[in-house]
């Protein structure tokens, strides 16, 4: 699971700029899904529902500052390495999974950890991995190249010293000296190619000119997602060790530059995924295994003239979905709806587990056993900063200052706003129904920790026990508060 990974920086989905041959290669011998979508694509929201299989409104963790509840297990949820820990598998996670706090397992039982890129002071494995080597993560943010490019860089650190490969080299390890009887379930989360684009100078051989070009702004979109600069807007904050000194804005000439850097991260990474399926390979267990490719968003570099992520335009939340199962031969394509989440369900089926009743994940179509659940009309998004519903075709996407509403088949680079045209209001009105009855039905389970004890939820609430003084509620209350 690569971090901020676009779909079109990889050579099975179309990209000629970036060579990704390992990558295509898992493609080339499983099932690559066209239409994957993160619901909620930032980083700690995506991650936290594909823990829990859950939607993003339901755990309430709608953006980067938000976590699930440290008390999740007394409500009685699980996390996917729960679940396949009590079937018996030994559970790992590798690199990046930006837990708050960042050394928690989550039901992991083995963790190396080497948090967001944006996490300088960190004191987690890679610190320390660096620190005996002479380095520091924080070392970009003295290369002048760092600020005037807005956080693109050739990194002050060789190849063996960078992040991804530290992530790679950790889990070929950790694959070569296991022992144990049990099967294993393993989470690598590569940092890159995340912002800052720092590629090692192995790797920052891609030019700015043989970049594509980023889709083109429509300002007054842009300005319908603004949000309010009253005081309900959050507070400054301190300026972080990674800010960049440069008063300026970037440029056309500035996207191209983050280009061609993400693209030698890509390379980076496409080489990690290499040496990781060659290590299963070594092991004798590539033919046991099932590998799943994702990514938690994808990344604008530009495009729209925006950067990073937290809006629903293609480039942020479409990602690539590739598994490759031992007993499939060939390549096949899947154009079904998807989200990352799907993922969740997906493992927990193979692992042969029951899937918990409160999961919104469903298990991917196109593997096999567990797809007959009918698929995906829709998609629903939603974060802190505004809401999505996606068909297949048209996209309305809701934030603080109005609607857009794109036909993705006639218009893929979403150029035309079409929700104030007249001649689309019955597909506005249809698809703004359907958003607004998604959010009003995950929004009452959002609160369910506070739900009052089912035995006073009747007609005439007429427990004894609510009836006697000095009752108190359960707290929290379990997701089966009404015994559902």
């Amino acid at each position: 699971m690569p971090d901020q990974l676009r779909t079109d920086f990889l050579g099975c989905y179309g990209a000629r700029h970036v060579p990704t041959p390992q990558i295509d290669a898992l493609a080339s011998e499983g099932v690559r899904y066209e239409n994957c979508y993160s619901e909620h694509p930032v980083c700690v929201a995506a991650r936290v529902s594909l823990m829990t299989g859950m939607n993003a409104v339901r755990t309430g963790v709608l953006d980067n500052r938000s976590f699930l509840q440290p008390d999740y297990r007394q409500l009685g949820l699980s996390t996917w390495p729960e679940l396949l820990s009590d079937v018996g598998y030994q559970t790992a996670a590798l690199g990046k999974m930006h837990f708050y706090p960042w050394e928690a397992s989550l039901g992991f039982q083995h963790r190396v950890v080497a948090e967001d890129k944006c996490w300088g002071f960190i004191e987690d494995d890679y610190f320390h991995f660096l620190a005996r080597r002479g380095f520091q993560k924080t070392d970009l943010a003295n290369v002048p190249e760092y600020h005037s490019n807005f956080g693109a860089l050739v990194s002050p650190h060789p190849w063996d010293c960078s992040v991804d490969h530290f992530v790679g080299s950790e889990t070929v390890a950790w694959i070569d000296r296991y022992d144990d009887e049990r099967p294993f379930a393993l989470m690598v989360g590569f940092p890159g190619p995340h912002h800052p684009y720092d590629p090692s100078s192995d790797y920052a051989t891609f030019r700015p000119e043989d970049m594509p070009e980023p889709i083109p702004a429509v300002p007054e979109d842009l300005a319908l997602m603004g949000r309010p600069s009253s005081r309900l807007a959050p507070p400054p904050r301190p300026r972080s060790w990674y800010a960049m000194k440069n008063e300026g804005q970037p440029t056309s000439d500035t996207y191209q530059v983050w280009r061609a850097y993400y693209a030698g991260l890509v390379a980076q990474i496409d080489r990690e995924v290499g040496d990781i399926v060659a290590a299963l390979r070594r092991k004798g267990i590539l033919e046991e295994t099932v590998i799943l490719f994702s990514s938690d968003h994808g990344d604008y570099l530009g495009d729209h003239g925006l950067s990073g992520k937290d809006t629903f335009y293609d480039s942020g939340c479409r990602v690539p979905l590739l598994v490759r199962q031992p007993s499939m031969a060939g390549a096949t394509t899947c154009s079904d709806l998807v989200t990352l989440t799907d993922v969740t369900a997906t493992m927990l089926t193979i692992a042969g587990c029951e899937i918990p009743p409160y999961m919104d994940s469903l298990p991917l179509p196109g593997l096999g056993p567990g797809e007959d659940h009918g698929g995906r009309d829709h998609i629903a998004s939603a974060l802190s900063s505004g809401w999505a519903l996606f068909d297949g075709q048209w996209k309305l996407c809701k934030y603080h200052g109005g609607s857009h509403l794109f036909n993705l088949r006639d218009d893929p680079r979403e150029q035309r706003n079409l929700a104030r045209d007249g001649r689309c209001r019955e597909v506005y009105e249809r698809l703004d129904r359907q958003l607004t009855a998604h959010i009003v039905e995950q929004l009452h389970d959002t609160f369910f920790p506070q739900h009052i004890d089912h035995a006073i939820q009747g007609a005439n609430s007429s427990s004894p026990f609510f009836g006697r003084a000095g009752w108190d509620r359960t707290y929290p209350a379990p997701w089966d508060v009404d015994g559902e």
